[in-house]
């Protein structure tokens, strides 16, 4: 997959990735199997997930086993990407190995009026493949910016570039969104029948992720102002 550097509204630039390929069919390992009628296999809303969330919980295949590790991330075009010190031994394994990647957000707690129907409103996106390294310094450096701009956008364009230093300190994956799967679960409880006159109470706690006053650097410099990206800062 090409990329070369476009200007952004937010920051530097980006890898300029552009969604070509339409919603593919689910493969085997994709599939829903349980409540198969929450799946979902629209690429716009595997995409729509990926965008909201922050952290993505990575698994792989290890030779002291299988591990899991929790990791930013971002969404470049048709590809995940994950990023890490070059020193590490979890991320170097994670090229050309298959991985698969989740990514989960909460809407609300379902309380019903049995413990069994408890439950939540959720969105989750599975992604499985290979991934590889983003070789390219340029691209690397590109990419890096799409991190950031994931995280905070707007903030690349007040900060200071990665040096050549600590561009070849980083390694940067790119995981295809070939096989991704959304599955969702949303609305009331779902309570048996007989359970609907039980003096329990039953409904929703919705879920919100709510963000603080920032909070400046002790060392700032005096004068700066919190930037307007900062000040205003949501989940899209």
């Amino acid at each position: 997959m090409k990329s070369g550097a476009a200007s952004d509204r937010g920051g530097r630039h980006t890898t300029g990735v552009t969604t070509t390929s339409p919603s593919a069919p689910p493969s085997a390992r994709t599939t829903v199997k349980r409540r198969p009628d929450r799946g979902r296999y629209d690429r716009d809303q595997v995409h729509a997930v990926l965008d909201e969330g922050l952290v993505a919980h990575v698994g792989l295949a290890t030779p002291e086993g299988p591990v899991v590790i929790p990791m930013l991330y971002a969404r470049d075009g048709d590809r995940l990407l994950l990023h890490g010190s070059t020193a590490s031994r979890l991320l170097r394994g994670g090229k050309g190995t298959e991985m698969c990647v989740t990514v989960t957000l909460v809407d609300g707690l379902v309380l019903a009026r049995s413990a069994f129907h408890h439950s939540m409103n959720y969105r989750s996106v599975v992604v499985f493949g290979q991934a590889t390294a983003v070789a390219d310094p340029d691209e690397r450096r590109a990419a890096l910016d799409v991190l950031v701009e994931h995280i905070v956008p707007g903030r690349t364009g007040e900060t200071r570039e990665p040096n050549d230093k600590e561009l070849r300190s980083t390694l940067v994956l790119a995981l295809p969104l070939d096989e991704a799967s959304v599955k969702v679960r949303t609305g009331p409880p779902i309570d048996e029948d007989e359970d609907h006159d039980l003096p329990h109470w039953a409904g929703v706690v919705p879920v919100t992720t709510v963000f603080g006053e920032p909070e400046p650097a002790p060392d700032l410099a005096a004068g700066i102002p919190v930037p307007g990206h900062v000040a205003g800062y949501r989940r899209r």
